[in-house]
């Protein structure tokens, strides 16, 4: 049986559980073909059932951990403080999941 997302956010450290949400909620407006996949320790967002991710989201204890899928041998990592402004984050996930085809 899956993990759902509020089951996983019951694990994520309160001072980044807002972060957390928030780019779960972008995500889901790159288009209706998202699909989340929760695991153990992080979710990782795909693009139509093929699962192609383009976005691994790790919480940490006061920050969250991403891993962007540019091309399938490119990956770029970038860590989000609580007080991170989540506008150059935002088009970074965006380019990543315009990347995948």
């Amino acid at each position: 049986m899956n993990r759902s997302y509020d089951d996983f956010r019951k694990g994520v450290d309160p001072k980044v559980q807002h972060l957390m949400d928030s780019l779960r909620k972008f995500c889901f407006t790159l288009g209706d073909n998202v699909i989340e996949d929760i695991r153990m320790h992080r979710v990782v967002f795909c693009k139509s059932f093929a699962l192609r991710w383009f976005v691994d989201v790790e919480p940490q204890k006061d920050s969250i951990l991403l891993k962007l899928q540019k091309s399938r041998g490119e990956t770029q990592t970038a860590e989000i403080r609580t007080d991170h402004n989540l506008v150059n984050i935002q088009a970074m996930i965006r380019e990543a999941y315009d990347s995948i085809h």
